[in-house]
């Protein structure tokens, strides 16, 4: 059994994910609109595969229900959508100063695998 601080650890590590996949229901055409930006064929069907990725996989990491299998599913998920939708690389005004499209993109680009990271101890532990 693992202790207090690991089971906060969990719901701090996973607790924006049932909240983005809130907002994918309410913001719905918005978040078709960004999803369309990759050549991923049947994006519909992508995003609700998304919304219950983001439903379902952090409620079974802080239950402890297969937790290292959802870790694993969820950590792929951060993978995809960082490599997919947060391409800070293509825009080339990444280096120019002030606010930049590409700067944001490169912060959620390292927050994505930050959350990797962190759902890789979930995975071991």
């Amino acid at each position: 059994m693992m202790g207090a601080w690991f089971e906060l650890a969990l719901v701090c590590l996973v607790i924006l994910f049932p909240f983005s996949a809130v907002d994918k229901i309410i913001h719905w055409n918005d978040a078709m609109k960004q999803a369309e930006t990759t050549p991923l064929p049947f994006m519909r069907t992508l995003m609700v595969v998304a919304i219950v990725v983001e439903f379902v996989t952090p409620v079974c990491i802080v239950v402890g229900w297969e937790r290292q299998a959802a870790a694993f599913v969820l950590a792929g998920f951060c993978v995809m959508t960082a490599v997919l939708y947060h391409q800070f690389w293509r825009y080339p005004d990444f280096w120019a100063a002030g606010d930049s499209v590409a700067r944001s993109h490169f912060w959620d680009f390292l927050k994505n695998f930050g959350l990797v990271g962190g759902l890789m101890f979930v995975m071991v532990s």
